[in-house]
């Protein structure tokens, strides 16, 4: 499970490394407006995505689903 979501965090970084060049770029109010949107979707995935891994919140319902067999395994 925690490499799932590592592995989410890297590529949501890789991302933000690909993007980071082309914001200062942007020279209307639109685009502006875009890369606002997109540096807080962003930012929104990678701050769900450490209080799942440092579990904060409960993790998503199909990772959820092997827990609970782990759990029933052990029993």
């Amino acid at each position: 499970m925690k490499t799932n979501i590592i592995l989410r965090l890297l590529l949501a970084a890789f991302f933000v490394y690909i993007a980071w060049p082309m914001i200062p770029q942007s020279s209307s109010s639109l685009e502006f407006l875009f890369w606002g949107c997109w540096l807080l979707f962003a930012f929104i995935f990678i701050a769900a995505n450490f209080a799942t891994l440092l579990q904060m919140s409960r993790p998503p319902i199909m990772e959820q689903e092997g827990i609970n067999k782990k759990k029933l395994r052990s029993h």
